[in-house]
């Protein structure tokens, strides 16, 4: 860096937490000189103003948040330590969390009173917050991005005693061998022998099941009267607070639909094997009152697991429909006056992945990808998968992508089926927006599908939005080193790196006295 004053760029609006001044040591812990320090001064970090602004199509403010209802109140009030670290997890909004000697989580303390205000971190009354992290700025995107992780650190390395009431319990509702031990799970949580009289929630369907019996349940005793209760796909999607827990009893799709239905924050989920993979259910069901009564009484881990935000962006007709139209200039370039190129449709939280392909169309899918404000690359090919961490193990591992560790904070972006040879599996941070779009002259739609659900169709012109989700999806882990039962895990079900082991020469042989004595 030059040291001529003239040439140095004052910097006046500064991330906080960075400091001004640098300090650089020569390698044996002693601080640089006098003239060093005024180097390091000069070396401020200044946030791109370009980078400030999203497109106009992409932004679309939330309602002014109101005063809360008696009802909404009384709801936040109760909801459970998780649901509150994520709801307060925004921009520059980091909860204190206070750790006991015995590492357990007891504390959180927050400010409740208001709305958060994502530009500063400050409360206001007049700023509505961001409800999608799309419409968040660069600066923005990265300090959420952040307090995240942080709060995923803080969650792992400790305990959290709940204070549950109420229960959300879902199985699979095909499956009637599963119908009876949900029935066991649900007469045994509501049993009189517990500490505290749960409420359990079932899905509605379970109300008619004959194999659940609910009206048999409740007539064996009469206590169970009014502690259950049935919940619907709405009721989870608009009222997660309801919920302090969720015990899933099923495989790792169970898992990938509790994602589905909480599409706001996600209350602790704790899921026992019932499937054939294994990737997200830890625990054993034959043991799951041991393990239940250990969890409310002594705490659980929590891994926070990344999720996606997908937004379907739809393509504005014009007036003049002979003007030709290149959907990566309307992407990269800035829309003049009030026009708008495009226009939100539908927004979904994931946490596999989201991919864009050819559906049936017999030739493929041609998508032009964008990182942020730029225009990455042109991909031919049947499709392209934009994965989680927890979703490398998933479409992105057979469509040639790489393994990924899930406390990594990255996006991992893979081609299905590219026409070109050169084209490898890619790694982006979670701090980029990126975009996938169909270009207006493409010859055929795509489709769109986000964790595997919810098929749309793309028509030319149209483009999917994706960013890091303020969202997590809160995951109970068993007690032990997470990063040995994640190797565990893929050696078990994907039979990673697995083949008999070479065998020792015997007696002590080298290579040199083996060949020495053949030629002997």
């Amino acid at each position: 860096m030059s040291s001529d004053n003239a040439s140095r760029r004052s910097a006046p609006q500064l991330s906080r937490g960075i400091s001004d001044h640098l300090a650089v040591s020569d390698g044996y812990g002693v601080q640089g000189d006098s003239t060093d320090d005024e180097e390091n001064r000069a070396m401020e970090v200044e946030f791109d103003q370009e980078a400030i602004r999203r497109r106009k199509s992409s932004i679309v403010q939330p309602e002014r948040p109101g005063k809360p209802t008696r009802q909404q109140a009384m709801r936040m009030g109760s909801q459970c330590y998780v649901h509150k670290l994520v709801e307060r997890t925004s921009v520059g909004d980091q909860p204190k969390v206070e750790n006991k000697l015995d590492g357990t989580l007891e504390s959180i303390h927050e400010n409740t009173d208001g709305p958060v205000a994502p530009q500063n971190g400050t409360v206001s009354a007049e700023e509505p917050r961001a409800t999608h992290s799309r419409l968040l700025t660069k600066k923005q995107l990265s300090e959420m991005a952040l307090n995240v992780r942080n709060m995923a650190k803080t969650l792992s390395s400790v305990k959290v005693k709940l204070s549950i009431k109420s229960i959300f319990v879902l199985t699979k509702a095909h499956d009637p061998s599963l119908i009876h031990k949900t029935r066991d799970l649900t007469e045994w949580l509501l049993s009189e022998k517990r500490d505290t009289q749960y409420t359990v929630y079932v899905e509605d369907i379970m109300k008619d099941n004959k194999s659940f019996d609910a009206e048999g349940l409740l007539k064996s005793n009469p206590a169970f009267e009014g502690r259950l209760k049935y919940w619907d796909s709405e009721l989870a999607k608009k009222r997660p607070h309801t919920f302090d827990f969720c015990v899933l009893l099923g495989g790792d799709g169970t898992v990938l639909y509790s994602s589905w239905l909480f599409q706001r924050v996600v209350p602790p989920v704790l899921s026992f094997a019932m499937g054939s993979l294994g990737f997200l259910t830890k625990f054993d069901f034959n043991e799951y009152q041991s393990t239940l009564e250990k969890a409310f009484t002594d705490g659980v881990t929590i891994s926070l697991r990344l999720r996606f935000e997908g937004t379907v962006m739809r393509s504005q007709k014009k007036e003049s429909e002979e003007e030709t139209r290149d959907v990566v200039e309307e992407l990269v370039g800035e829309e003049a006056g009030d026009n708008r190129t495009h226009k939100p449709d539908n927004t979904y939280e994931i946490l596999n992945d989201i991919v864009v392909d050819r559906g049936p169309n017999p030739t493929m899918s041609t998508i032009e990808l964008f990182g942020d404000g730029d225009h990455l690359t042109t991909v031919q090919a049947d499709g392209i998968c934009v994965a989680t961490p927890t979703g490398s193990t998933a479409y992105n591992l057979a469509a040639g992508g790489s393994l990924c560790h899930p406390e990594n904070p990255v996006i991992l972006v893979t081609a299905i089926c590219a026409h070109t040879l050169s084209f490898r599996p890619i790694v982006l941070p979670d701090t980029m927006v990126l975009r996938l779009a169909v270009p207006y002259d493409a010859r055929s739609s795509s489709w769109a599908s986000f964790d595997g659900r919810e098929r749309v169709e793309l028509q030319p012109g149209d483009y999917v939005t994706i960013s890091a989700s303020r969202y997590p999806f809160a995951h109970v882990m068993p007690p032990g080193r997470r990063s040995e039962d994640w190797v565990n895990s893929i050696s078990r079900t994907l039979q990673w790196n697995s083949r008999e082991r070479q065998k020792a020469f015997k007696d002590g042989e080298t290579p040199h006295d083996k060949k020495k004595r053949r030629i002997e």
